[in-house]
């Protein structure tokens, strides 16, 4: 292979058996495309998830989206014209209640479910002689009792008033002030958010590989149910470490380049959470998120995809067209998958046109049926459909060559069919870019 031009090179399996799938436990119903990708570039898999793929470790999958029990949806966020929900700003206060006063929100996962609340007053028998006598009613000097909901709505409009009067706008807070809200100096946990790359030549990476180990396997066994086994160091590097993605860095690109990266949530000194993300050219994907089972409370995976948002638009400001947060896969036929959809505005991806679809104008048709083509154009078509299969590159006995030319040098059975349907699925583009390995 000659000169310094970096390469992707995978090798296709195909995608003929069913396997258990992890939403609906249907044993044989989950259908996929895979290649196991020996390295790959930033570009590459931009343009790959583009078409319905995603990485699990160096495995890159596509579902067979009108054949598999749950079809999944690529899911994109639009990082810049996102606004928090209610329910979002509740998770912001929830965490910057726990950072500045040390509360734990209540709920089966502190273990401390009354310590935060009044305790329950016990009346006294000998303070029940003075009752009132039945039949007064109402004290006529007290004012007339309100509704709560009313009081709410006063005390709201209230403080809309004053922030009217203060400076003159009423502009809705940013999820920027959500997050970076002051906090006193005498706060009594200290938060602070790494992006860390990985790779095992960097020495925050190297140094805090342990911890990271140790929370993993603690949350796949609190949270998922695995066995020790499942969560061992090794599965841990491979699913989480192993990354075809080669680091790269460009003049208009981010500061701390492309790649796969650990953000590493650090609690008063330790490790409580780890977000696993792939910054690409145009967004950051987020793979995967592991977090200490004791502040399960703290609704860190949503606090942590808001926090991932924000740090797209931060890299935004360093390269404008990184301006999307991919959240994985979108599966409305599993209702806690649902989720994804809440980050608003959000578009999914076409499973035949490869166009991005408003969300708002998707969920009517899957309410429907679980598999749909989102695109109303019946005429529109895949715009990077395989035109030319001769034209695909090929990594044969250490060189790169066009298909056409393998074929003709290749002896034995024709591979044609094989190599067109890999073709079909990664587009002409990638086709004629990546190196499919053939023996």
């Amino acid at each position: 292979m000659a000169g310094n031009k970096s390469y992707t090179i995978v090798e296709y399996f195909g995608g003929d058996d069913g396997y258990r799938c992890g939403y609906c436990k249907n044993e044989k119903g989950n259908f996929s495309h895979g290649m196991w990708s020996h390295t790959m570039t930033v570009q590459d898999y931009q343009d790959l998830i583009d078409r319905g793929w995603r990485r699990s470790g160096k495995y890159v999958y596509k579902p067979i989206m009108n054949k598999t029990c749950c079809p999944q949806y690529t899911i994109r966020c639009h990082a810049l014209k996102f606004q928090p929900s209610k329910s979002h700003k509740k998770i912001l206060k929830k965490m910057s209640k726990f950072i500045s006063k040390g509360e734990l929100p209540p709920g089966e996962d502190d273990g401390s479910e009354m310590s935060s609340k009044e305790p329950v007053s016990v009346p006294d028998a000998r303070m029940t002689a003075a009752a009132p006598k039945p039949g007064i009613g109402a004290d006529p000097s007290r004012p007339p009792c309100r509704k709560a909901k009313d009081l709410r709505k006063e005390r709201r409009l209230q403080k809309d008033q004053m922030r009217q009067n203060t400076d003159g706008t009423n502009q809705p807070k940013s999820l920027e002030d959500f997050i970076n809200e002051s906090l006193p100096e005498n706060a009594s946990h200290c938060l602070e958010v790494r992006l860390v790359p990985v790779s095992f030549e960097d020495p925050q990476f190297t140094a805090s590989y342990q911890q990271s180990v140790a929370l993993y396997a603690r949350y796949q066994m609190a949270i998922h149910g695995d066995d020790p086994s499942e969560c061992s160091e090794s599965e841990f590097q491979r699913f989480l470490c192993d990354s075809p993605l080669e680091a790269e860095h460009s003049p208009d690109g981010p500061e701390v380049g492309y790649g796969s990266f650990h953000q590493q949530y650090w609690l008063d000194g330790r490790i409580v959470a780890v977000g696993v993300i792939d910054i690409l050219p145009t967004c950051v994907s987020s793979v995967y998120l592991y977090y200490h089972p004791d502040f399960a409370s703290l609704s860190l995976g949503s606090y942590s995809a808001l926090r991932e948002i924000t740090f797209t638009r931060q890299l935004q400001k360093q390269s404008p067209k990184l301006s999307y947060y991919y959240l994985g896969f979108y599966i409305h036929s599993c209702p806690k998958m649902r989720y994804k959809g809440q980050y608003r505005p959000s578009d999914l991806l076409c499973p035949e046109t490869y166009v991005w679809v408003p969300i708002e104008r998707c969920i009517p048709q899957l309410e429907n049926t679980r598999y749909a083509r989102f695109n109303q154009d019946p005429d529109a078509g895949d715009a990077r459909t395989l035109k030319d299969v001769g034209r695909a590159l090929v990594l044969y006995r250490r060189a790169v060559m066009p298909y056409a030319v393998y074929a003709r040098k290749r002896r034995g059975s024709s591979d044609e069919t094989e190599v067109q349907q890999y073709g079909s699925l990664v587009g002409q583009d990638c086709a004629e870019r990546i190196l499919l390995y053939r023996t």
